[in-house]
């Protein structure tokens, strides 16, 4: 019996490269999407579909059951569905920042709630969390999606300590600037909450830097993410954390060794 991995947000990008890459490893995959339409490309590739919107408990649960009913176990769990919604912190509304919540920390939680007991039954597990070097540093404009990403680097801390004994593992995975549909949103966001007013001008600069030419060029591709958390899952003992990605090994270098206000000054060249 093969194992069985899902993967959250697999209708494109890192997600329908991971499915394809553990797919390829010998893994039945699951993956996972609000439009089930836009997983179609996957099924040519062995990857089963399984619609969820992680923003609805129902459905959650739904996913839950609908693979566990099926394939009777779960080996990994790869939370990787999330999106990046930028903007002011003083423009964005509160409704906006709830949504980001509920879809990049709260689905991610409940979802693995509801598997973690079938893992703890076959006494193995991985769960990869799919979070981002915006995990461990933070740009203007994108205060609530870093917030996001924060709370589920500590959220994977904590879990790894919890299920340690049971023979789970878990994985946090940090990509770096990647060549996907991302960045477009989360300007497009920009533009929407801070387009006008004070911050106009950065939110216009943050256009500007995600949309040239140099920066499409820069992003590595949904690929190597997709090889690293496949060599994750590998491991006889995989690393806590995987750095991976266009800039993200520098910045976080940099973030790590430069004084606060020196790192805000280089940020500042930029945005």
């Amino acid at each position: 019996m093969s194992k069985v991995a899902l993967v959250t947000g697999a209708s494109s990008g890192i997600g329908a490269a991971t499915a394809r890459r553990l797919t390829r490893a010998g893994y039945t995959v699951y993956g996972a999407a609000r439009r089930t339409d836009r997983l179609a490309e996957l099924a040519s590739d062995g990857v089963r579909a399984l619609e969820l919107d992680l923003t609805e408990e129902s459905s959650i649960e739904a996913a839950a059951q609908a693979l566990l009913a099926e394939a009777g176990r779960i080996d990994v769990l790869v939370n990787n569905a999330g999106y990046g919604s930028y903007g002011a912190l003083e423009d964005v509304p509160l409704s906006e920042a709830r949504r980001q919540f509920e879809v990049n920390v709260f689905g991610l939680a409940r979802l693995t709630q509801l598997l973690l007991p079938t893992m703890r039954a076959q006494g193995s597990g991985r769960i990869v969390n799919v979070t981002s070097m915006g995990g461990r540093l933070t740009m203007p404009l994108g205060g609530w999606y870093h917030a996001t990403k924060y709370a589920v680097e500590a959220y994977s801390d904590a879990l790894r300590l919890e299920v340690r004994p049971f023979g789970i593992d878990v994985i946090i995975v940090e990509p770096g600037s990647i060549a996907t549909e991302w960045g477009g949103i989360a300007a497009e966001n920009a533009a929407t909450f801070s387009g006008q007013g004070p911050y106009a001008s950065r939110a216009q600069a943050l256009q500007r830097a995600m949309s040239s030419p140099r920066m499409a060029n820069v992003g590595s591709s949904p690929e190597l993410i997709a090889d690293v958390i496949a060599k994750g899952v590998a491991a006889k003992r995989p690393r806590v954390r995987y750095v991976a990605g266009a800039l993200a090994r520098p910045l976080l270098t940099l973030k790590a060794v430069l004084p606060d206000r020196a790192f805000d000054a280089l940020l500042a060249r930029v945005l």
